[in-house]
């Protein structure tokens, strides 16, 4: 799908980038100034393109300018620059990131960065191009997953609770495999490059983030997340902006049931909307 951008900032973003380094290195940027017609003005958020980069351009497109309210997104292509970003000003606000993803880079980078609220759910998926279900992964099978802590536990724990492996409470890598009876050959791949990663494992876990753009539907997975995940997209921001108008504005209109609509009607299976 390729949905037309009124607006976009041209953000040049590395992969690969120490989130430690990153904070330190960025430069501040300057905040929209305040307008003097008495609408909110403008705010910036850091997103992927798919499917939040997709979802914010249609809230601006079709909500946002009755409420006062100008959005420019800025586009990122990774998980490891868009916090930053945001700690040093660069944007208001950003849209790809589930909460333990946030305090883990709170935590890692001293940040403060908080949620205004879940929005959807990027349901993770296994996908196979041989098999079309976990049950059969046979003795030895290659199983390829993220590398970063957060969506590495995420794909362990659906593991464990199929029954196909045991893992301890806080296993955020293959440490924490505690039984592994079928000895699979686990694999841990940037999140980015997963999809790349199907024609040389039995199966492949991709996040709806990198599995949209490259083609992947629900009708092709194996095994979907299901509503009752954990692992629900937040609208971030810093404490300092956490009380302004614009953020209280955009979280309502992304969290509406036109929006919700939308969500359901474009990406049905993969992209869950909060339930309000």
């Amino acid at each position: 799908m390729t949905i037309s951008i009124r607006r976009r900032l041209a953000t040049t973003v590395v992969a690969g980038i120490a989130v430690a380094a990153l904070a330190a290195c960025s430069s501040p940027a300057a905040a929209p100034e305040a307008p003097e017609d008495g609408s909110l003005g403008t705010i910036r958020v850091g997103a992927l393109p798919v499917p939040a980069g997709d979802l914010l351009t249609w809230v601006d497109e079709n909500l946002a300018e009755e409420a006062g309210l100008d959005i420019e997104w800025v586009e990122f292509t990774d998980y490891n620059t868009p916090n930053p970003a945001l700690t040093d000003g660069s944007t208001e606000a950003n849209l790809f990131q589930n909460a333990t993803f946030m305090e883990t880079y709170n935590s890692q980078a001293g940040g403060s960065l908080v949620s205004v609220g879940e929005v959807y759910l990027p349901a993770a998926a296994f996908y196979s191009e041989s098999l079309s279900s976990l049950d059969d992964l046979e003795d030895g099978a290659s199983i390829a997953i993220p590398n970063d802590p957060t969506n590495e536990a995420r794909a362990l724990e659906i593991l464990a609770a199929e029954g196909l492996i045991e893992i301890a409470d806080d296993a955020t890598n293959l440490d924490g495999i505690t039984a592994n009876p079928k000895n699979f050959a686990f694999t841990e791949v940037e999140n980015a490059t997963l999809p790349l990663a199907l024609p040389d494992n039995d199966a492949v876990f991709v996040t709806a983030s990198f599995a949209l753009p490259a083609g992947l539907t629900g009708d092709d997975a194996i095994l979907t997340e299901t509503d009752d995940s954990d692992y629900f997209n937040i609208l971030a921001t810093t404490p300092e902006l956490q009380d302004d108008p614009r953020i209280a504005k955009l979280y309502e209109l992304l969290t509406s049931a036109e929006t919700q609509e939308y969500m359901f009607e474009t990406w049905t299976g993969l992209i869950i909307p909060v339930e309000n």
